[in-house]
């Protein structure tokens, strides 16, 4: 039996992966913090459903908990690691920079540092469309030039990249970085703009609107997400001696390391977005329209031919079915 370490499984990504690994058959060692980022509520909900499962065991510990994540490693002895425990949120990082640098570049190299003394596999780990803010290049490809963060969230996610690269060559590591884009689907993260946009329209409370609805996002249905993931856990890079160091490509290289964009490849304005939410739930928002917050962009467009050419996948659920899917779990979920 195939034995994966999956970091952040109380929360939304977490969860969904772990969740399909089990019903894989595959043996799963769960970590995460349960820290009260958002509703631990919630997070403890998604727990209970997979320790159900004897071929789950879990583990309560931060990242940045080097003595605890080294014992962890020598003990399960992962063949896999894929690390999407994080501080997540770019308007977050804007009032907590410290939580940044803590969980996503400490906690990091110490998941890094476990796997390079323990013998894994391959360590597939979450990175962002956050990291192409300031490129104006459309759609987002992983050949692109990434080296403007906006927030500081983006920097830690394109230092996550850095990392893994150095570890990859150091220590022939293989790496896979995960830019996602705009995640969202039953279990979604309370802080995301569909669980905030449903609570408000079904209390009858306004939505806050930034750059006043003209703003796109490329967003993708969990599933999408999770089967990206999957098929790339047994697709492990090699060294690629046809990487020019003359013309870098930044998504590859002759070091044991990929980047791959997982995203949906058809923005959808914010707008349409709040429309499809008012269709599910058959009410109207109120909507209090303001301009770009500092840290956002105005458009996010994944180009995901590299994760459709090497694993024949291409994410392509309908925002109205992601939608619908997301309402009926939240009406269930809250029994409303």
């Amino acid at each position: 039996m195939n034995k994966i370490l999956v970091t952040g499984t109380a929360g939304f990504i977490g969860f969904h992966l772990a969740n399909r690994l089990l019903n894989e058959g595959w043996q799963v060692i769960g970590l995460d913090n349960m820290n009260d980022y958002y509703d631990v509520n919630l997070k403890n909900a998604r727990l209970n459903m997979l320790i159900q499962s004897s071929n789950f065991k879990f583990y309560k510990v931060s990242l940045e908990d080097q003595k605890l994540i080294n014992e962890i490693f020598s003990t399960e002895n992962p063949a896999y690691v894929v690390n999407l425990a994080a501080q997540a949120g770019v308007r977050y990082s804007l009032t907590h920079p410290h939580a940044y640098t803590s969980s996503n570049i400490e906690g990091f190299l110490n998941i890094l540092e476990g796997c390079r003394h323990n013998g894994v596999k391959h360590l597939i780990y979450a990175s962002s469309s956050s990291v192409y803010v300031a490129n104006k290049n459309m759609p987002f490809s992983v050949g692109n030039n990434v080296d403007h963060p906006v927030s500081l969230y983006a920097a830690t996610k394109k230092a996550n990249e850095l990392m893994a690269h150095t570890y990859s060559h150091l220590y022939d590591i293989p790496t896979t970085g995960l830019r996602f884009f705009t995640v969202y689907g039953p279990w979604g993260r309370p802080d995301m703009a569909l669980f905030l946009f449903t609570k408000a329209i079904l209390e009858g409370k306004p939505i806050d609107v930034y750059n006043h609805g003209k703003m796109k996002r490329d967003f993708t249905y969990i599933d999408d997400i999770i089967e990206g993931i999957y098929r790339l856990i047994n697709h492990i890079p090699a060294p690629n001696d046809d990487w020019d160091a003359y013309n870098p490509d930044p998504s590859f290289s002759k070091a044991p390391y990929k980047v791959f964009n997982i995203g949906n490849n058809q923005p959808v304005e914010l707008n349409h977005f709040i429309e499809s939410i008012e269709k599910a739930i058959g009410k109207q928002a109120i909507k209090n329209l303001l301009p770009l917050q500092p840290g956002d962009v105005v458009e996010t467009f994944a180009n995901v031919d590299h994760l459709t050419n090497e694993v024949g996948f291409k994410p392509d659920t309908k925002i109205e079915d992601g939608i619908q899917s997301f309402v009926k779990w939240y009406k269930g979920y809250y029994k409303i």
